[in-house]
């Protein structure tokens, strides 16, 4: 098994260094990519001093996934991948993501013991996994550090063939992230001071839940619900999956996150339908459609106003929410 940190400390990225294609000046902001079900989206966005996140230019390409080399390399072309600082985002089935109680051990030994914790746990032998561990934070006004982590498993081989797809097209790649943390860092923006926010959003692969606070994320889960059965004809059947794994969700969070008040619901479903509503009617917090208009600039690429686009580049723009440079561990949110 291989352990991955960076030189901040922090966690939930795989810092990849491929300097062969390093040399060439970089310009502000990043390129991030998503490798979707039915295609790939890549965005550029920078961050200025003040203001919103800006996006400077996005495309997609339509690709049954894996995506070849050739898809890839047509959008680095398009968006100036050689002089960008890129990112790319896992996909579900790619890694897993799971809560646990911190062992007893010093920091030092934090991720092998881990490790080892998650060897019954994962559904591929842990000597092919590649792991990274971050704190689930505590109680800030209580006087322990939080009792529980996150521990990202992602096959070696998931890992190494993405290094491989961006070697062929000779981009640079810096970091490798999941969706999770994607959709953290647009939450961050989306937080109310002193409240945590939970994000829905759905994709070709299902649904994701996270519940952030602070810029930190402390729950996440996946639901087995797709955007495309959101979108057909018969989607009302899906409503009470959905509004069923939410309230377990909310309730276990509510057992687990005491000191944290949520503030409201986002879903981002990429088009106006009933599940909204059906959510609004049985969910006990405020449910509001998430409008990235809210927290982009989007004045470049004016065809992201629309919630359809918005849901397409979705994980890419969170993705793409980094600071700086080549700085490991900096990035919107806390703890990524």
């Amino acid at each position: 098994m291989h352990y991955l940190r960076d030189k901040s400390g922090r966690h939930l990225h795989w810092i990849v260094r491929m300097g062969l294609f390093a040399r060439a000046r970089k310009y502000d902001g990043w390129l991030a990519t998503a490798f979707g079900r039915e295609g790939v989206s890549a965005v550029v966005v920078e961050r200025p001093a003040d203001g919103l996140p800006r996006v400077l230019c996005a495309s997609y390409q339509a690709a049954e996934r894996p995506a070849s080399a050739e898809v890839l390399e047509k959008l680095g072309k398009e968006l100036q991948a050689a002089a960008r600082h890129c990112s790319t985002v896992l996909a579900g089935g790619e890694y897993q993501l799971l809560s646990l109680e911190a062992p007893a051990v010093p920091r030092e030994e934090l991720k092998t013991a881990v490790g080892w914790r998650l060897k019954d746990m994962l559904d591929f032998p842990l000597a092919e996994a590649t792991i990274d561990v971050f704190d689930i934070p505590g109680d800030p006004n209580g006087t322990q550090r939080g009792s529980s982590v996150f521990a990202v498993a992602a096959r070696n081989s998931a890992v190494s063939r993405r290094q491989g797809l961006y070697g062929v097209c000779k981009i640079g790649l810096s970091v490798i992230d999941i969706p999770e943390m994607a959709q953290r860092n647009i939450a961050t923006l989306l937080e109310t001071p002193g409240r945590g926010i939970a994000v829905l959003s759905f994709d070709g692969d299902g649904g994701l839940l996270t519940i952030s606070f602070n810029g930190e994320l402390y729950q996440a889960r996946r639901i087995d619900v797709t955007l495309p059965q959101l979108h057909s004809p018969d989607a009302s059947q899906y409503y009470d999956r959905v509004t069923l794994e939410l309230q377990r969700s909310f309730d276990h969070f509510d057992r687990q996150f005491h000191f944290i008040s949520l503030s409201r619901l986002m879903l981002m479903t990429g088009a106006s339908d009933g599940l909204h509503g059906y959510l609004a009617d049985n969910l006990y917090m405020p449910v509001e459609r998430l409008d990235l208009n809210q927290v982009f600039d989007f004045s470049r690429v004016a065809a992201l106003r629309e919630p359809d686009m918005q849901a397409r580049y979705f994980l890419a723009l969170g993705a793409a929410l980094r600071e700086g440079g080549m700085l490991p561990g900096k990035s919107e949110g806390k703890g990524a």
